[in-house]
């Protein structure tokens, strides 16, 4: 008797020990693994597919369930944001994949039709030149041009084609107006209220109606955009500014990265070269300075301020969201540093979890994350194609993982 007894208090010590340190070895190899995660520049199309399929699993069940509402209390754009993105990344994955071709303009469709809805229209003014602002007419009609190009062009999506070269006329009148009356490139999202980010969507809208028409309707308007804009770039550090003011054009607010990622994914379909050269400004201006995260700066180096309603929460400086953006950045712009770099900091800090099918992102309590994070996986170059791309020279050390992998070692029992 006294013999089991010991035995058993000994298995019930032993037992929480042993548990712990299954827990720990298990947690410290995930983190090695997963800091190694090879970015989609690395991968075929068909594994990119292949990745992607889970993440869109899991954005249609979410949508489903009401998440684009229960964004939209958290975000200006969220329900919008949430099925564009999910659209857009569909097309980007028919794009690469023939084999799901057919699906994917199914649910682009279904998501241009949300966001053509009145609850898509729903935060913005029907009194803006164009209705509903810059936003809503550029992110809607990126999407519209998206399923124009996926069914094969014009003749393959005549509905779509039409209404795109509808709101892309509107969209470049809107454009001549404001630049023969003001001067300035960039129109307003919301009454009284004007970000350059929202009109390179709109620019990239008039330069991809005409690729898919065969035409050059917009190019000296695109050309005088570009002037205009060079003329109203952010003093301290070259780059497109955050905020404008509405009427001049003129800088209120520097760059920042929740808006520069954004607007470097849809400047480089129409200035590739110029927006190269800016892709490597900003990933010098605001490289992370975190030890272990190589992420984005909100503010350049040196500034340092807190989030707002734009960036959200800052942690350490650093901006997840625009994080998260610039992945889809590096991967068109084909910088394999930072596509590596970043890939395995989605994966060490992200948390993923698939099951049944579906694969999520801290805990899927933010689609809209996981939204952005999709996009940027699956992106391709939809004018310019991305094997077009040569990205400049340096970006993160590949030493980043270190304390990650020190981290693990730790976690990892000895012995």
């Amino acid at each position: 008797m006294p013999v089991a007894y010991h035995r058993l208090r000994r298995f019930a010590v032993l037992a929480p020990v042993t548990a712990l340190a299954l827990v720990a070895t298990l947690a410290g190899a995930t983190l090695a693994v997963r800091a190694h995660t090879p970015s989609p520049l690395t991968r075929t199309d068909a594994e990119v597919v292949e990745d992607a399929l889970p993440r869109l699993e899991f954005l249609r069940r979410s949508l489903d369930d009401g998440s684009a509402q229960r964004m939209q209390q958290l975000f200006p754009e969220g329900h919008l944001f949430l099925h564009v993105l999910y659209g857009l990344s569909w097309v980007d994955v028919g794009t690469r994949s023939t084999a799901h071709r057919d699906r994917a303009l199914t649910e682009a469709r279904r998501a241009l039709a949300e966001v053509d809805s009145d609850a898509g229209r729903a935060p913005f003014s029907p009194a803006l030149d164009p209705p509903y602002g810059v936003f809503h007419a550029g992110w809607s009609n990126w999407l519209r041009g998206g399923v124009v190009r996926l069914a094969g062009g014009p003749t393959g999506a005549p509905a779509e084609a039409e209404r795109l070269a509808t709101d892309a006329a509107a969209l470049a009148a809107a454009f001549d107006r404001q630049l023969g009356s003001t001067g300035s490139p960039f129109l307003t999202a919301y009454p009284g209220q004007a970000w350059p980010v929202d009109s390179t969507v709109g620019l990239a809208v008039l330069r991809l109606t005409d690729h898919l028409a065969g035409t050059d309707t917009y190019t000296e308007l695109i050309r005088r955009w570009r002037t205009a804009a060079d003329e109203r770039r952010d003093p301290a550090t070259g780059l497109l500014p955050h905020r404008v003011d509405p009427k001049s054009g003129q800088p209120v607010e520097g760059a920042r990265a929740t808006s520069q990622t954004v607007a470097l994914r849809f400047l480089r379909e129409v200035f590739p070269a110029d927006a190269t050269r800016d892709w490597a400004t900003f990933r010098t201006r605001f490289a992370s300075t975190v030890p272990g995260a190589p992420g984005l700066r909100e503010h350049p180096r040196g500034v340092d301020l807190p989030g707002d309603v734009d960036s959200g929460p800052l942690i350490l400086g650093l901006s997840a969201s625009a994080s998260v953006v610039a992945l889809g950045d590096a991967v068109v712009f084909r910088d394999r540093r930072t596509a590596a770099a970043l890939t395995g900091l989605a994966e060490v800090t992200g948390m993923a979890v698939e099951i049944g099918g579906q694969r999520r992102y801290l805990g899927g309590v933010l689609p809209v994350g996981d939204a952005f994070l999709t996009w940027s996986v699956t992106a391709t170059g939809w004018i310019v194609p991305t094997t077009e791309s040569t990205a400049p020279v340096g970006g993160p050390s590949p030493w980043w993982r270190l304390p990650w992998l020190l981290l693990a070692w730790w976690l990892v029992p000895l012995g």
